[in-house]
């Protein structure tokens, strides 16, 4: 994205992600209004459905749900769809919502997703409040059996997500999907390092999403882009423990992949298992293009520049995999000022496709050291083209 495209963005998302105070002009829509018992062990789910119906339908400026501090509500799955009268409607979060916590309890709900906002334009949810998804009781089972995430976005507009906390999803925390013009914020998320697939934040099938100062530790990716997607701009994030900041994976059923201007800057990564990675299935189609990793930070990470074009369904076989004919091709991917420590002996491992080989990578003042004393760190390539500039420690195997 140019210049121009950026600061476009960040007026638009100026517009929506002031935390504006109540004023006279707001019509406040208290969940306790609407028959919320906030003891934790009722279910208010009616009262949450009700409150968002009547703010939705009002006609004044900024209607706002309000979710209020020192209570714990128990929440089952529910859609807030729009669109909404108002052109922003707020979603003020200072309590905790929390999802039930028993995997049984799920039985006759829809266990795909908990929280959704769908269809919504000038969507603001913000607050100091906690989203616990209590999902400790599913991460010992099959993952094709859990809730898929806590809060989704779908076919929002214009929206922002400031200050939340989540913590302990059973998988993913926050997903973006069919959405525009979405800004991420102030973010504090969390679960075990343990935990199975429980990204911070997956953006898929979106466009102009920003993602800036955050505490992501998760078990899985800090955030991950899916396919689809394209102007993402992700900075000043702590990242770890996790799997790092990921472009995929992508084209995981053989479909055809348009992924482009990717921009990940000044993002801190500690102890994490990735740091900036690119991960393609073998059977995918398109292309990954217009990718950087700018300003990174690198605190003992076991994978800190990685690309793995060679994904495949074959259990441990990670980096082994049988060629294919087919990849998605992966391009125009800059590497630069990138500096810290590896835990491990191949810092920079760029795994690409014989047939569909990784073009027009740039790497420019990388400087990574081993974590143990007196260790030597390497850089190990297959099939990846591209030049160096500056200082590239291990020293770049790319090919020219």
């Amino acid at each position: 994205m140019n210049a121009v495209g950026v600061f476009a963005l960040m007026f638009i998302f100026g517009l929506y992600s002031a935390d504006l105070p109540f004023s006279s002009a707001a019509t406040i829509f208290s969940v306790l209004n609407y028959g919320a018992k906030a003891d934790g062990k009722t279910d208010d789910s009616k009262a949450f459905s009700a409150a968002w119906k009547a703010a939705c339908s009002a006609t004044t400026q900024n209607p706002t749900v309000v979710v209020p501090s020192s209570r714990n509500f128990l929440v089952y799955p529910l859609i807030f769809n729009g669109p909404c009268k108002s052109s922003q409607i707020s979603f003020q979060i200072i309590g905790t919502i929390s999802s039930p916590s028993s995997p049984s309890v799920w039985s006759g709900h829809d266990i795909s997703k908990w929280l959704t906002f769908n269809g919504v334009t000038g969507l603001l949810i913000t607050g100091t409040g906690t989203i616990d998804s209590h999902g400790s009781g599913w991460w010992g089972q099959s993952c094709r059996d859990h809730p898929n995430l806590a809060l989704s976005l779908i076919s929002c507009k214009q929206s922002t997500i400031s200050g939340i906390y989540f913590v302990n999803s059973a998988q993913e925390h926050l997903v973006i999907y069919l959405s525009n013009d979405i800004l991420i914020k102030n973010m504090h998320i969390t679960a075990p390092e343990n935990s199975p697939n429980t990204d911070g934040i997956h953006i898929e099938a979106s466009q102009n999403v920003l993602v800036n100062n955050s505490y992501i530790a998760t078990g899985d990716d800090c955030v991950s882009i899916g396919d689809m997607t394209s102007n993402i701009n992700i900075s000043f994030v702590n990242c770890g423990p996790g799997h790092g900041v990921s472009v995929g994976s992508l084209g995981k059923n053989g479909n055809s992949v348009k992924v482009e201007n990717i921009h990940v800057k000044r993002v801190n990564f500690k102890g994490s298992t990735n740091g900036a990675r690119i991960k393609t299935w073998q059977v995918g189609l398109g292309y990954a293009r217009k990718i950087s990793f700018e300003h990174i930070t690198l605190q003992s990470v076991q994978n800190p520049i990685y690309i793995d074009q060679n994904y495949c369904d074959i259990k441990g076989a990670r980096g082994n995999c049988a060629q294919k004919s087919t990849g998605v091709h992966i391009s125009e991917v800059t590497f630069n000022d990138i500096v810290g420590t590896s835990s491990t002996y191949v810092a920079i491992n760029l795994n690409c496709s014989q047939s569909v080989a990784c073009t027009g990578i740039t790497m420019s003042s990388i400087q990574i050291k081993s974590d143990k004393s007196g260790q030597q760190v390497i850089s190990k390539c297959t099939n990846a083209h591209g030049t160096n500039s500056g200082v590239v420690q291990p020293k770049s195997c790319l090919q020219s």
